[in-house]
């Protein structure tokens, strides 16, 4: 890294050392806090619920996927060997983003969307990738929304209660079953439905959000289950002047803080704010300085195609480099935020593997998922590579399959019991 550019990233308090990127004790401290029924940041969430033993068969489940900017629909129908046939696919734009909704208009609106499935299935399997308390009987409880999804009277409302009497209503069928998970569980419930010998299992997204799941051994007289992180909420690390600046600006300020750093939602925000400080700092050639300031906003799409092929790259970024040494100052700008979000990342899934207390012989399987995690420049090599330093020992697996969270989802809809 250029000595201008290191420079000017720890003036603004950017770590710039590899070492400060592992905050896997912090992690893990903050876990133990909440699992001891203490203060902290993270939401250890139970699921009462663990991977099924054996694979559903001959039935036919509604999928819901509600997060981020999306909501995706289908029908999955299990056939009579358990493999699972995806039907009826549908993708809109999730409800709450474009503007606030009510109570009211917040159901309706799901209910609007998987209308065309009505009675094709006897459970719903909902996938709700916000933070919420998980019941006994698989409903879930939003505690707070972030991703910008605007709906507040939605907080506290038992959301597969108020689907079903929405959905009834409507003069679909009674006795509907609705079971809430979130997008982590369903990772690794897809993980745990292939083949492979693991010892244990773990989810992670890192997408528009960022979330982690492993199975926790035992939570002082509750026996083994699923837990649910919200690592996205963990606050207890250094953060530099770009992210107080974005977190100022941000719909939900002081919340959602080791999201705000990593997660594809906020990385290009993240991005424009160096690169406004770097204009104001002279850090750049005065013609760039002057056309940076004048980028309004800025998406990872953006951000990561400059970083993929500045020299060839044709967007908002790339116009405003004067010269090659602007070119060169952005690059290594740009990329030193995707470095700390892989060291961020790592440090999550290596908290996850030593909470779980598996993977001294067999592998834990590690299952991700998530556009920013696949497709960000260099990221998942890098993640890949600081996990390598962070794991101290423990044996894993990081896996990708297709249409895992839609196969996690429908899993959870058609499971008939939970663990308690």
């Amino acid at each position: 890294m250029r000595n201008d550019v290191s420079s000017f990233l720890a003036n603004h308090h950017f770590p710039v050392d590899a070492a400060d990127y592992d905050i896997v004790d912090a992690l893990r401290a903050d876990m133990d806090a909440r699992l001891g029924g203490g203060a902290g940041w993270q939401d250890m969430t139970r699921t009462w619920r663990l991977p099924p033993a054996v694979p559903p068969k001959n039935r036919s489940v509604i999928v819901i996927d509600a997060g981020g900017t999306n909501f995706r629909s289908c029908l999955v129908t299990f056939g009579a060997d358990g493999t699972p046939v995806i039907s009826e696919f549908k993708r809109g734009v999730m409800p709450g983003v474009e503007r606030e909704l009510s109570r009211q208009e917040f159901f309706a609106a799901i209910a609007d969307n998987i209308a065309y499935l009505k009675d094709r299935a006897d459970c719903i399997g909902f996938c709700f990738s916000y933070s919420m308390l998980i019941t006994k009987d698989g409903d879930g409880i939003p505690r707070s929304f972030s991703k910008e999804v605007k709906a507040r009277e939605v907080v506290g409302v038992p959301v597969g209660a108020a689907l079903r009497e929405t959905l009834e209503a409507r003069g679909w069928k009674r006795g509907l079953r609705v079971s809430l998970l979130n997008d982590t569980v369903a990772a690794l419930l897809a993980g745990a439905a292939g083949s492979g010998r693991y010892s244990s299992y773990i989810g992670f997204i890192l997408g528009t959000g960022m979330n982690g799941a492993y199975i926790q051994p035992a939570w002082g007289d509750e026996g083994r289950q699923i837990v649910v992180c919200e690592n996205g909420k963990f606050g207890a690390f250094s953060r530099s002047d770009f992210d107080h600046a974005l977190d100022a600006k941000s719909l939900h300020p002081g919340e959602y803080l080791l999201e705000k750093c990593c997660s594809g939602g906020y990385l290009g925000p993240l991005g424009l704010e160096i690169l406004h400080t770097a204009a104001a700092d002279g850090l750049v050639s005065a013609d760039c300085a002057a056309a940076l300031t004048q980028i309004p906003s800025l998406s990872l799409v953006v951000l990561d195609e400059f970083l993929r092929a500045p020299e060839r790259a044709q967007n908002v970024i790339a116009a405003c480099c004067a010269n090659a040494d602007d070119r060169a100052v952005l690059h290594e700008l740009l990329d030193a935020l995707i470095e700390r979000c892989a060291g961020y990342a790592a440090s999550i899934l290596a908290a996850c593997l030593a909470q779980g207390g598996a993977g001294a012989d067999e592998p834990v399987c590690i299952l991700c998922n998530g556009t920013t995690f696949y497709k960000t420049y260099r990221l998942r090599e890098r993640i890949a590579a600081y996990l390598a330093r962070y794991a101290g020992g423990i044996h894993y697996e990081l896996v990708q399959k297709d249409d895992d969270i839609t196969l996690g989802t429908a899993i959870a809809g058609v499971a008939t019991s939970l663990v308690y």
